[in-house]
């Protein structure tokens, strides 16, 4: 049921999910391949090794980017998007400076700082929170083991080392709670070939409940997140992501679900287990392709991913549905 005056998108409304907590339903059809909503990143962070490749503000890739004039590691498309980006990068530009080659904090507490930093300039809601606010993220601090308690001890550490002059800090078991809630929460962004590009915060898709099956896949337009559904919805159907990679079997996902969201899944294709016996022959093969061979599939399809988007049709997006996990079966091939 619809909590009362839970806040409600254009298209789906935040709920109580039975036996999961919030959750996000449908209000009304949406075919397959169709747009539910987007939601821009509350802030994110471009991967280090990604710079000079894509701007730190758009994650834009493009050629001729400029660099920031004082730390010379930041780039940027233009002018406007080095002065959007100034209230973030600030953060880090003189630290990169002072610590040079020894300047090397995780994504994790290079998200969080950012996190303190946009909760101290922007109190109010934004525009990536019209369903759900960063401060309302789920911790599970309750479930947090020792060896997970002294990882974030660590990044607390790391944040205090790195971000002195810039963050106003609150106590340690706030940023306890706070490591939580982004480790939990957090996003990574990939690009078509699923290469890492960084981490980010969406709020508002972080809503949306796991499931084995899901209705919806969740993609990326820069530093915007993209969910269009995958499936039939209908008005009132919860709206499902998948938080996990799905070519793994059903014990296999469900302990890495145990472990970074403290659940075990109860859909249909975990209860039914009817798919794993396909799933255990694919990461049991033999005589995995080449390197070369992986490549030139990601190339392929790549390229016929392209040809949809240039067509702008919804069956772009279920290429998208099929191809990007069979990507990742092949890109997985090459750590074996």
């Amino acid at each position: 049921m619809r909590a009362e005056g839970a806040p409600r998108g254009e298209g789906q409304e935040r709920f109580t999910s039975p036996g999961k907590g919030r959750g996000l339903r449908a209000r009304q059809r949406f075919a397959p391949g169709e747009l539910l909503f987007s939601c821009p990143a509350y802030t994110c962070v471009l991967t280090v090794s990604e710079r000079g490749n894509h701007c730190e503000c758009c994650f834009a890739r493009k050629e001729g980017l400029s660099k920031c004039g004082r730390c010379k590691q930041a780039f940027y498309c233009n002018v406007e998007c080095q002065k959007a980006d100034w209230p973030m990068h600030k953060l880090e530009c003189s630290a990169m400076c002072v610590f040079g080659q020894n300047w090397n904090p995780s994504e994790t507490v290079r998200l969080t700082a950012r996190i303190l930093a946009k909760q101290k300039t922007h109190p109010e809601r934004t525009q990536s929170e019209k369903l759900l606010a960063v401060r309302e993220f789920e911790s599970h601090l309750d479930k947090l083991d020792n060896e997970k308690r002294e990882l974030i001890q660590n990044d607390i550490a790391a944040l205090h080392h790195f971000y002195s002059k810039h963050i106003a800090y609150p106590d340690n078991a706030a940023l306890v709670v706070l490591f939580a809630q982004v480790n939990c929460n957090g996003f990574t962004i990939e690009d078509e070939e699923l290469s890492h590009l960084g981490s980010a915060i969406f709020p508002d898709v972080a809503l949306m409940n796991h499931s084995c099956c899901p209705n919806v896949i969740v993609t990326y337009k820069g530093t915007l997140a993209e969910v269009r559904a995958v499936q039939e919805i209908e008005p009132g159907d919860e709206i499902f992501t998948s938080y996990i990679d799905l070519l793994y079997p059903t014990e296999d996902r469900n302990d890495r679900l145990r472990d970074s969201y403290f659940f075990t899944c109860d859909c249909r294709e975990c209860i039914t287990k009817e798919k794993d016996k396909d799933k255990l022959e694919i990461r049991k093969l033999s005589e995995p392709p080449s390197a070369e061979t992986v490549q030139d599939m990601i190339k392929y399809a790549r390229n016929v991913i392209e040809e949809f988007r240039r067509a702008k049709h919804y069956k772009y997006i279920l290429c998208l549905a099929f191809l990007l996990p069979l990507m990742a079966c092949f890109a997985s091939f090459k750590s074996f």
